[in-house]
């Protein structure tokens, strides 16, 4: 902790996490401001409806939203550890240093990230994560240095809309 901040730091090619050790069932929300921590300029990463693996030590079945990744600066939503589902758009004009106030999650495998209020990618996995066993909710840094506070986790209350277009002519 850093101030009010949680770092992450990690030098490495891979996912330097932190785990939250509560569980939260479900259809999630993570909501939480971020940041990287200049020079760092990529890779602000959460998990959700994960596992953590104590041998190997590592994330196992989990979804991953990222600002500023995939190394070519993608906002982007992935499934691991198969990684069949990844969807991602170079799209967002990301700012490293800048504080971005980020939603992501899924309702039944329908999954988004959300910065500053802003709808940035949405996408639906056929083969949706069992949010019933797979409960963790986690950060991480990949091969970079990041802020994380104001973090708040909230089961997702929704209802089903028809989608259709009204006639306008």
């Amino acid at each position: 902790m850093e101030n009010s901040w949680l770092v992450g730091e990690n030098p490495g090619n891979w996912p330097g996490m932190a785990i939250i050790k509560q569980d939260f069932p479900g259809n999630v929300m993570v909501e939480f401001d971020a940041q990287t921590i200049m020079p760092s300029s990529h890779d602000i990463n959460v998990m959700w409806n994960g596992e953590w693996l104590s041998e190997p030590d590592q994330r196992g079945i989990a979804y991953v939203a990222c600002l500023q990744g995939w190394w070519t600066g993608k906002v982007g939503i992935e499934k691991s550890n198969d990684y069949r589902f990844m969807v991602g758009t170079p799209l967002l004009d990301f700012e490293p240093g800048k504080i971005y106030r980020i939603q992501a999650g899924s309702i039944d495998g329908h999954c988004f990230i959300i910065a500053d209020g802003k709808l940035l990618l949405e996408a639906m996995d056929p083969d949706s994560i069992d949010n019933q066993k797979y409960t963790k909710v986690g950060f991480e840094a990949y091969c970079s240095k990041i802020h994380i506070r104001n973090i708040r986790i909230r089961q997702i209350y929704w209802e089903s809309v028809e989608m259709k277009y009204e006639v306008e002519f």
